[in-house]
């Protein structure tokens, strides 16, 4: 059983709160947009996401289970025909909220709660084998690198160059004798 919200609700009794929640959740599925109040627009927001969740699979059941919150079979029709095809690809996330400023009249925190049109960009699962691989290549690398630089110094030590490890302590020398005043 669902747990009733604590404190005041957006309409006066818990039935005319629903009436209100399934209102906004036609209104959002008719013109893909609506402009509300944070707190309704946080409230519906679940209710949309669940709506468009059943949707996606276009079953008898799912029909019926979105008829009972949707009323207007035109905005049912809407919603699985259209916006749930466009959704297919995506697991969660269907509906954004932007703050958009204060209300003039009573200054009340107004929003934009809209349905997401961009598509999502394919995402290529790896498997942890690949994660693996990528990892070891990586080290592998790294490791060559290092080898890479030690064969370096060894060839500059054999044909009696300074190693770059003294090249510093030598020019750290070099001052000491410069700041000597010379008679």
């Amino acid at each position: 059983m669902p747990k009733p919200t604590k404190g005041p609700r957006l309409g006066g009794t818990p039935a005319h709160e629903r009436i209100i929640l399934r209102n906004l959740a036609s209104q959002l599925f008719e013109h893909g947009r609506i402009v509300t109040t944070v707190t309704k627009a946080k409230r519906v927001r679940p209710l949309a996401e669940k709506l468009i969740t059943r949707a996606k699979t276009d079953t008898v059941a799912n029909r019926r289970e979105v008829n009972k919150t949707i009323l207007d079979k035109g905005i049912v029709y809407t919603l699985f025909a259209e916006i749930a095809p466009s959704m297919e690809g995506r697991d969660g996330g269907y509906t954004r909220i932007t703050r958009i400023g204060n209300r003039k009249g009573d200054n009340a925190p107004l929003a934009v709660l809209e349905i997401v049109t961009e598509k999502l960009a394919p995402a290529t699962l790896a498997t942890v084998d690949q994660t693996k691989a990528e990892i070891n290549a990586a080290a592998a690398a790294v490791e060559a690198a290092k080898v890479a630089a030690d064969e370096v110094e060894e060839e500059k030590a054999a044909e009696g160059h300074p190693v770059d490890a003294e090249a510093p302590a030598a020019e750290a020398e070099a001052p000491e004798a410069e700041d000597k005043p010379t008679a």
